[in-house]
């Protein structure tokens, strides 16, 4: 149970995938501009999250390791992705069509975020790793809350970015740093902020 609590914590603040590794920074950047379209996006995210590294972490260890099939799971883990995200972007269009039309093209795009595929491959990473660290995945169980962790970290840093652009546009900020400059530097003072829970003993 410690292990779980672990991983999960850690998942979300010591490696975040925003903060921490910069992972779907496209659709991060591109929907932060108002907190519901944020939440909507991370909360689809962290959906897809939820079922693509159990399933990809067990097609790693009951299909790909056994039969030596490993140099497939990219191709594997893609699949999955696609295929989750076709229904979840079903799903959106069919119950929540406000969201679905101001997410626009980055619903479907959630098949091509770096932050789902780069979630499987730190997985598959983990599983070789040492049982005795927190970062170890070593069963579906594991998996499920590594993806929920990530997928929340996601969230919180998104939803974060959106509540803060929408202060923005009420702010003096200088002519030249309008738009997207004064994005980033905000994204950086974030990731700034967020290494405080990096020396922490999770």
């Amino acid at each position: 149970m410690e292990h779980l609590i672990s991983l999960f914590f850690r998942s979300i603040f010591v490696d975040n995938m925003i903060f921490a590794f910069f992972l779907g920074m496209c659709s991060f950047l591109a929907v932060s501009k108002n907190v519901m379209t944020s939440l909507g996006l991370g909360a689809a995210v962290t959906f897809v999250l939820v079922v693509t590294v159990p399933v990809d972490y067990l097609l790693q260890t009951c299909v790909l390791d056994p039969l030596g099939l490993s140099y497939l799971s990219f191709i594997l883990f893609i699949a999955v992705i696609a295929g989750m995200v076709q229904i979840v972007e079903m799903v959106v269009e069919r119950y929540s069509p406000s969201l679905y039309s101001s997410l626009g093209i980055f619903l479907p795009l959630i098949a091509v975020n770096c932050a789902i595929m780069g979630a499987s491959l730190f997985m598959q990473q983990r599983i070789n790793m040492d049982p005795s660290s927190t970062q170890y995945i070593g069963s579906v169980w594991d998996a499920v809350v590594y993806a929920f962790g990530s997928g929340l970290g996601w969230m919180l840093a998104i939803v974060a970015m959106g509540a803060i652009r929408e202060k923005m546009q009420y702010s003096d900020v200088p002519k030249p740093l309008q738009g997207l400059g004064i994005t980033f530097i905000t994204v950086g003072l974030m990731a700034m902020a967020m290494m405080c829970f990096s020396g922490l003993k999770i």
